[in-house]
């Protein structure tokens, strides 16, 4: 099916490690001050070192560039804010569980978008260094326990070889139409697709036609953000894709509609230092978007802000209110992946993943929320 003037986009159609306690927590699952206090100075040097290209993203063709089944490791939090783990109402979330991932495997990590299946189960996930991590999330009730079936393996270019060997490494965003995977490469400022259903993990990528504008975003403040939109809602058959901080004249962040009814460029609001992070779609059809900051006066901080999406037309600037924030008197870190489901009982959930950079200061985080209607 042909979408606008911007290519085709096709419609939608082992056991695990627990360790229940964090060490050096005391009774009530409080962390001493020292070690709150710790985590605030690593998180400022987190920050500093994630916002400026890495060295270390520079890749030669890899070599296992066939699937692997890896152990991934899971260690539960005891709750999401740091000062008080009984507390789990944060704005309109309620925390439900969260997990620290961590792997023998040396290339798990950086992991900057996350899909699932309609049941919240299944994942594919892509890594910044263009990787592909599948598997399904363990849960006991309502919580995750961890993960497992996990495999990885490198995206492939249309050639066959590696898209890092392409030097297409930067692989941030990820939106999933039917069995199409499209994905954003932010340093290289373009977008590909994937026959997933068809190839799955063997898939190669194939170029989508995109507005010229996008070649001109910044090296590393790119594509940061897509999300496909399925029939029956407004967009349906849209690509949208938002910049990670590309601004526009009156300093808003600017994003796209690609294909659809009406391709065009859009801006979002941008307020508080905030840079976008990743999107997905409530079921009724609003955008969620994932946001993250740091000053040196405000402070680090993440939050989540809700946008309709009938605002959403060529040459508008939308905003929303903001859902969800957290600081570092919660269990944050480098957010990059958001994706929504809703459960068998009716529950909307919220799934979010950080990208550790692979660095030994950062974590892997998986946590999920229920959002209060």
């Amino acid at each position: 099916m042909k979408v606008g003037g911007y290519g085709p986009l096709p419609a939608q159609g082992r056991p695990e490690k627990q360790v229940l306690h964090r060490r050096g927590a005391d009774a009530g699952g409080r962390e001493p001050w020292f070690r709150i206090w710790r985590r605030h100075v690593v998180a400022i040097a987190a920050v500093l070192l994630f916002a400026a290209p890495a060295a270390a993203q520079t890749l030669k063709s890899a070599t296992d560039n066939h699937p692997v089944s890896i152990d991934v490791h899971a260690l539960p939090l005891g709750g999401f804010d740091l000062r008080d783990r009984s507390h789990v109402r944060f704005g309109r979330l309620r925390f439900r569980s969260g997990l620290v991932l961590t792997s023998p495997y040396g290339r798990f990590g950086g992991l900057s978008s996350l899909r699932l299946d309609a049941g919240g189960e299944r994942f594919v996930a892509a890594s910044d260094k263009a990787r592909w991590f599948t598997g399904r999330i363990v849960y006991r009730g309502k919580e995750m326990t961890g993960l497992a079936d996990v495999e990885t393996v490198p995206m492939l270019g249309p050639d066959g070889r590696t898209l890092a060997a392409h030097g297409w490494y930067d692989t941030e965003s990820m939106a999933r139409a039917g069995d199409w995977i499209y994905v954003g490469i932010e340093r290289a400022n373009r977008i590909v697709r994937f026959d997933f259903g068809r190839y799955g993990l063997r898939a190669r990528a194939e170029t989508v036609p995109a507005p010229a504008d996008i070649r001109k975003l910044p090296y590393n403040a790119g594509l940061e953000a897509l999300v496909a939109v399925p029939k029956g809602l407004p967009l349906a058959g849209s690509l949208i894709a938002i910049s990670e901080r590309g601004l526009d004249a009156a300093g808003d962040i600017k994003a796209y509609l690609i294909g659809g009814p009406s391709p065009g460029p859009f801006s979002v609001r941008r307020t508080g230092s905030f840079d976008v992070s990743d999107a997905a779609l409530l079921p009724g059809g609003d955008l969620l978007l994932l946001e993250r900051k740091f000053t040196l006066l405000s402070g680090i901080g993440i939050r989540i802000r809700r946008i309709p999406l009938f605002a959403i037309t060529p040459g508008a600037t939308v905003d929303g209110p903001s859902i969800f924030d957290a600081d570092l008197g919660q269990e944050i870190d480098n957010f990059e992946g958001l994706d929504v489901h809703v459960t068998a009982e009716g529950e909307t959930v919220l799934t979010l993943v950080s990208d550790d950079n692979f660095l030994a200061i950062q974590r892997t985080l998986l946590l999920q929320f229920t959002l209060i209607e």
